[in-house]
């Protein structure tokens, strides 16, 4: 089991595949997660499923954390975007040299933190994100699947729900998880060889 810790954040409108999915493969490779409201402890989805989030959000629990994980879905990344306490942690963790990730609508936080200049990162594939990531070296390339997760130091970010599976690999990986066991036991890398193959 690997000491490090994740918070995922939770918002009204989050897209469930990028947040669950990523409790889940962080909690198979032996990483400890919480799902993290920012709100109550009943929050919706952007597809209308209700989870119930393990933690509320709050100062006194930033700390506990190695890494922060803000999924995407609309509006669940407006309301982390729009979220101060959230701001806060980001601009902390990334102060501190801490991991901070993101995956479709979720590096908007990013912006709003004021942590994406210069940075190397990627986000859902469209025109409003790559007006936003102008000031950015910003990775618009849907050929390559080694361009599907950016990482640049312990910032790391992911396109959109297909790309969920190899964001969560990465983070785990990061954090120190039996990644290879969980992509064997998944089928991730049978999959992937089919992909090759075909």
């Amino acid at each position: 089991m690997s000491e490090k810790k994740a918070a995922v954040l939770l918002a009204d409108g989050f897209e469930e595949g990028e947040s669950l999915f990523v409790v889940d493969i962080f909690r198979r490779a032996g990483v400890k997660a919480d799902s993290v409201s920012i709100e109550g402890e009943m929050v919706r989805g952007c597809h209308d499923i209700y989870v119930k989030a393990e933690r509320i959000i709050s100062e006194d629990i930033f700390d506990e954390y190695d890494m922060v994980v803000i999924p995407g879905g609309m509006p669940g990344a407006e309301n982390l975007k729009n979220c101060e306490l959230v701001i806060r942690w980001v601009q902390k963790f990334v102060k501190e040299d801490k991991y901070v990730a993101a995956i479709c609508a979720g590096p908007m936080v990013l912006k709003q933190a004021g942590v994406s200049e210069g940075r190397t990162l990627t986000s859902y594939p469209a025109d409003k994100y790559r007006a936003m990531f102008e000031d950015s070296d910003y990775i618009d390339d849907n050929s390559k699947m080694d361009m599907m997760v950016v990482q640049d130091g312990k910032l790391i970010t992911s396109r959109g729900p297909a790309t969920t599976f190899p964001f969560a690999f990465k983070l785990a990986e990061v954090l120190g998880g039996n990644v290879e066991a969980v992509k064997n036991g998944t089928l991730y890398n049978a999959l992937n060889e089919c992909v090759r193959n075909s």
